[in-house]
C-alpha cells in the first residue's frame, strides 16, 4: 500500500532554516502528485508547496506564504520529495504533512490528494 513518512521537524530560530523529507513507498512515485501541506494549532490545514506528476511535467507552485523562502524539489529514483525552509517565522510552526494525488494534478486542495503521511512538527522560536 502506499504510505508517506516525514522527517527531519524540530525546533530552529526565527530567521533559521530546516529541511525536511517524505519519502514514498508502494506506488509510482514519480506518477504521482507530491505536495507539502501544514497544520498549525487551531488552524486548518493549508497548502504549502508541491511538485504535479510527471503526466503534468513536474509542475512547481508555491502559497503565496512561502513563496522565496520555500523550495520544495523531489528525486524520483530515491522517492523522496523535499521541502526547504529559509528565513523561517514564528508563523510558520505547524504540523507539516505530505500528500500524494494518484491523479498526479495535486493543487492546493486537500480533497484531491488520496495519501497522507503522519506529519513532522516543525516549531519556530521567535
Amino acid at each position: 500500500q502506499v504510505q508517506l513518512v516525514e522527517s527531519g521537524g524540530g525546533l530552529v530560530q526565527a530567521v533559521g532554516s530546516l529541511n525536511i523529507s517524505c519519502v514514498a513507498s508502494g506506488h509510482t512515485f514519480s506518477a504521482y502528485a507530491s505536495t507539502w501541506f501544514r497544520q498549525a494549532p487551531g488552524k486548518e490545514r493549508e497548502f504549502v508547496a508541491g511538485i504535479s506528476g510527471s503526466g503534468s511535467g513536474h509542475r512547481i507552485y508555491y502559497a503565496d506564504s512561502v513563496k522565496g523562502r520555500f523550495a520544495v524539489s523531489r528525486d524520483n529514483n530515491k522517492n523522496t520529495m523535499y521541502l526547504q525552509m529559509r528565513w523561517l517565522k514564528p508563523e510558520d510552526t505547524a504540523d507539516y504533512y505530505c500528500a500524494a494525488d494518484s491523479v498526479g494534478v495535486g493543487g492546493p486542495l486537500t480533497s484531491t490528494h488520496d495519501y497522507w503521511g503522519q506529519g513532522t512538527q516543525v516549531t519556530v522560536a521567535s
